[in-house]
C-alpha cells in the first residue's frame, strides 16, 4: 500500500460517467493509476496493484488528465497518448500494458494479434489476461483488442462502452496511422 494520498474525480462521457484516480508523478506531475467508466471510486482501487494502492483518496474538483478525456471524447483520440500511467505487476503484464499503448486508434488487435505484438504470438490466454487486469482503462486502450473471431471479446466496464469507444476512434483515427 502506498501511503501517498490519491485524488479522483468524475467526468460525464458519451457512454457514461468516467472516473480517474491519480497520484503525484516524480516530477508532481499527476500520474493515472485507475480509470474506468464509473461514477464511484471504490470500484477502482481494487484492480490498482497492493503496492501502487493509496490508503485514502481525495475527491478534487477537476484534474489536468480530464481535459485530456474531454479532447478524446471530443475527437482527438490521439489526446490520451502522453497521458503518464503507473501500472506493475510482473514481467508479462507490464510488458503487455506498454505495448496496448501502441495499438493505434481505428486499428484494433485481435488477441492473436496483440499477442504476437507482445513478442509471445502463444500466448493469446495472457495476452487476454493482459487486458482484463488493466487498471488505465482508456489511457492504456485494452478497447483496441477484439476476440480473435471479429467478437468484441469482453471488457471490465461493458461491450457497449467498448463498442462506442471503437467507432469513435474509427470516426476520428487519422488516416493512414
Amino acid at each position: 500500500m502506498s501511503t501517498a494520498p490519491a485524488r479522483f474525480a468524475c467526468v460525464a462521457t458519451p457512454p457514461g460517467p468516467f472516473t480517474v484516480v491519480v497520484t503525484a508523478g516524480p516530477d508532481g506531475e499527476d500520474v493515472v493509476l485507475a480509470s474506468g467508466w464509473t461514477d464511484d471510486v471504490s470500484d477502482l482501487l481494487p484492480v490498482v496493484h497492493r503496492s501502487l494502492r493509496p490508503t485514502w483518496v481525495e475527491r478534487a474538483d477537476t484534474l489536468p488528465v480530464l481535459d485530456v478525456v474531454a479532447a478524446f471524447t471530443a475527437g482527438d483520440v490521439a489526446a490520451i497518448d502522453a497521458v503518464p500511467v503507473r501500472q506493475r505487476s510482473g514481467p508479462f503484464l507490464t510488458d503487455a500494458w506498454e505495448v496496448l499503448r501502441t495499438v493505434p486508434a481505428g486499428r484494433p488487435d485481435t488477441y492473436a494479434e496483440f499477442a504476437a505484438r507482445c513478442g509471445r504470438p502463444s500466448a493469446v490466454r495472457a495476452a487476454a489476461g493482459a487486458c482484463a487486469r488493466n487498471a488505465a482503462a482508456l489511457f492504456v486502450p485494452c478497447h483496441r483488442v477484439l476476440a480473435t473471431g471479429g467478437g468484441l471479446g469482453g471488457f471490465r466496464w461493458g461491450t457497449p462502452v467498448k463498442r462506442w469507444l471503437l467507432d469513435h476512434e474509427a470516426e476520428h483515427a487519422p488516416v493512414g496511422v
